[in-house]
């Protein structure tokens, strides 16, 4: 299991990247639009590098909502490989069966 810090670190990061999505995305869109003045779209850039490292999505981690680990994570159900397979021979997800039967 990772350890409790990280853990809290990442939903930290989660929050700070739901606060600052729609400001972000504003300013990106301004510091990439070509026919707004150089001095503009630099402003805008400079505004953006002053927002929270951590507000950026791409600073988040994907981890096992069970165990907070990060590898093995399978998206679609949000959790990581060990847990995967632990819930599937339980019967706990539905549809999911061994391909080996």
């Amino acid at each position: 299991m990772a350890r409790k810090a990280i853990i809290e670190r990442e939903k930290k990061r989660a929050l700070l990247v739901e606060k600052y999505a729609q400001r972000r995305a504003e300013l990106k869109r301004v510091a990439n639009d070509t026919s707004r003045s150089f001095e503009e779209q630099m402003e805008a850039r400079r505004l953006l590098h002053l927002l929270p490292k951590n507000s950026s999505r791409i600073r988040q981690r994907n981890r096992c909502f069970a165990t907070g680990r990060p590898n093995g994570y399978i998206r679609f159900f949000g959790m990581c490989r060990i847990v995967f397979r632990e819930q599937a021979h339980l019967g706990n997800l539905p549809g999911i069966r061994k391909a080996s039967l």
